[in-house]
């Protein structure tokens, strides 16, 4: 007897979301597990504070500033996928390939790094236009939130995988065992290229996800994605980088330096990736919610994620407890979450089908720019005076709230 209730499948659109999903996730434990560990390898290599700041921030740059020229370039040839697939072979090659650079090698080390962050800018424009043409038809917060959290899933097991690599390696010294984890992670990225160019075979054509327009609409700057690009410069130049972060857990609680007053068990020298990897499963539940909840109330979603993700320097930096730090780094992964998700999602509800990858390079290159720009100045101050610091910090990521509400009026007065 058949039953009366039928089956419901799952749709094209939302299968190439998931096998899209799946590439992120593994090409995430690639280069996030890299993450976790690389300050620490340059150092040993015998880079100073200064030339992994410096590289830091250039790769940061290259990585988003390059984004805008290739996605010129993406909407120019409309050749999605061999774009999408150069800029990934870059971006998980690069990472194991840092196992073969001598101990000294620390300058080869930082340029395979920036060649990294390069593949970054490559592939990004063509893949979020790839997504955008899916999100038309599974709605744009869902879409971009469900590829967030599989992305921020890999970002979490990377450097867990590495934390448990280095706990059952006992043999060799430190420098070995580092190069060793990076030989590991050539394992996830192999997975990477070959599940890509597997749904690449499946979806060759990922435009017909989303119908042309009735009639040719060219792109123009308009004041609405003006204001909305202002929103997310202020945003990206008030978040604080991860590196300073870990820095400051490091040599604050973790017993890194000599004569600290305070160390835990909980935030140790061996743990710091796993703090990294809660701030990446954090990161996976906030796109999750908050991509949901945008296609619900709209915009109004990134101004509550902002308003939450805003005081983690707070917590981070002005409290020292074991628990204001953890509720600290939670924060910082609703902001990345957010970051991740929701501020992609409101791009394609702003720019035209035929010039979304350019869009996407505008966006992704005010990001980094202000974010390279944020980074260098919340270093300094650092230095300098940490309140300080924590209050540029704050004022600048609230300040994106009244542009992101400007934004959002004047997004339905021109629609």
């Amino acid at each position: 007897m058949k039953s009366g209730k039928r089956r419901k499948h799952l749709s094209q659109a939302m299968v190439l979301l998931l096998l899209f999903g799946i590439v992120s996730l593994f090409s995430d434990m690639t280069h996030e597990g890299a993450s976790s560990i690389r300050g620490a390898y340059l150092s040993i290599m015998g880079a100073s504070a200064g030339a992994i700041g410096f590289f830091s921030g250039l790769g940061e740059l290259i990585g988003y500033s390059m984004r805008y020229l290739f996605g010129k370039i993406t909407d120019k040839t409309r050749q999605y996928w061999p774009i999408t697939v150069i800029g990934y072979v870059l971006d998980v090659m690069a990472v194991p390939a840092l196992a073969l650079v001598g101990e000294h090698g620390w300058i080869w080390a930082c340029l395979l790094l920036l060649v990294q962050r390069m593949g970054k800018a490559i592939k990004k424009p063509a893949k979020d236009t790839i997504m955008s043409f899916t999100a038309s038809q599974e709605g744009v917060g869902k879409s971009f939130c469900l590829q967030e959290m599989l992305d921020q899933i890999g970002a979490f097991l990377g450097p867990v995988l590495l934390y448990l690599v280095m706990l059952f390696r006992t043999d060799g010294d430190v420098f070995e065992n580092y190069a060793f984890c990076f030989a590991v992670l050539a394992i996830p990225g192999l997975i990477t290229l070959v599940l890509l160019l597997l749904t690449w075979r499946k979806f060759p054509d990922p435009e017909r996800f989303e119908p042309e327009p009735k009639e040719y609409v060219p792109f123009r700057m308009k004041k609405s994605f003006v204001l909305y690009i202002a929103g997310i410069s202020c945003f990206a130049f008030g978040f604080i980088d991860y590196y300073l972060i870990i820095m400051h857990v490091s040599n604050t609680y973790a017993g890194l330096a000599a004569d600290l007053a305070q160390t835990s068990a909980l935030v140790t020298e061996g743990t710091l990736p796993l703090l990294y990897a809660g701030a990446m499963l954090v990161d996976a539940i906030a796109a999750l919610v908050f991509g949901h909840l945008y296609d619900k109330i709209g915009m109004k979603a990134l101004m509550i994620s902002t308003l939450l993700s805003s005081a983690f320097a707070v917590f981070v930096f002005s409290v020292h407890s074991i628990p204001m730090l953890l509720i600290g780094i939670a924060l910082w992964g609703i902001g990345m979450g957010a970051q991740e998700s929701i501020l992609k999602a409101v791009v394609t509800s702003m720019v035209p089908k035929h010039c979304r990858a350019t869009g996407y390079g505008i966006f992704e290159c005010a990001f980094g720019v202000f974010w390279f720009l944020g980074s260098w100045i919340m270093g300094v101050l650092y230095d300098l005076s940490i309140p300080v610091m924590v209050a540029v910090s704050v004022i600048a990521q609230l300040s994106a709230i009244p542009l992101y509400l400007a934004s959002d009026r004047k997004q339905r007065v021109q629609a």
